[in-house]
């Protein structure tokens, strides 16, 4: 640990260190809007294996990758989603997802969820009764 006068002196010298933006494509805004491209689907790293759906959106001239949460979707070339932050942890390169009841995302899946709450936009059954 530095002394006093070691910091007296070095106050000069130091610079404050910049601030990192992880999601960088997303501009520094908690949502964006973005154009489906392309729909795939892709299976996860090794100890997981599934079919995970992804999509490819267009934000700002920039193409990335999206996760599709819940399960069934109707999501086509140019349909229009909300993004956020938050990756896929078994996907690598898929670092935002897309978030449901928004723009042309529907919220059904195709079972009714009862007992949860569910995180895609759609409240559950348990809390209207």
């Amino acid at each position: 640990m530095p002394s006093y006068n070691q910091l007296v002196k070095a106050k000069r010298l130091r610079k404050l260190k910049k601030k990192i933006c992880n999601v960088k494509a997303l501009r520094h805004c908690p949502q964006k809007k973005g154009i489906v491209f392309k729909i795939r689907i892709v299976k996860p790293k090794k100890p997981n294996s599934a079919q995970r759906k992804i999509a490819k959106v267009r934000i700002f001239k920039r193409h990335i990758l999206t996760y599709i949460p819940g399960q069934g979707h109707m999501l086509k070339s140019f349909s229009e989603v909300l993004v956020s932050g938050g990756r896929a942890n078994d996907l690598p390169g898929v670092r935002f997802s897309l978030i449901r009841g928004k723009f042309d995302f529907s919220y059904k899946e195709n079972f009714d969820r009862v007992n949860k709450k569910s995180k895609y936009g759609y409240k559950s059954k348990a809390l209207w009764m």
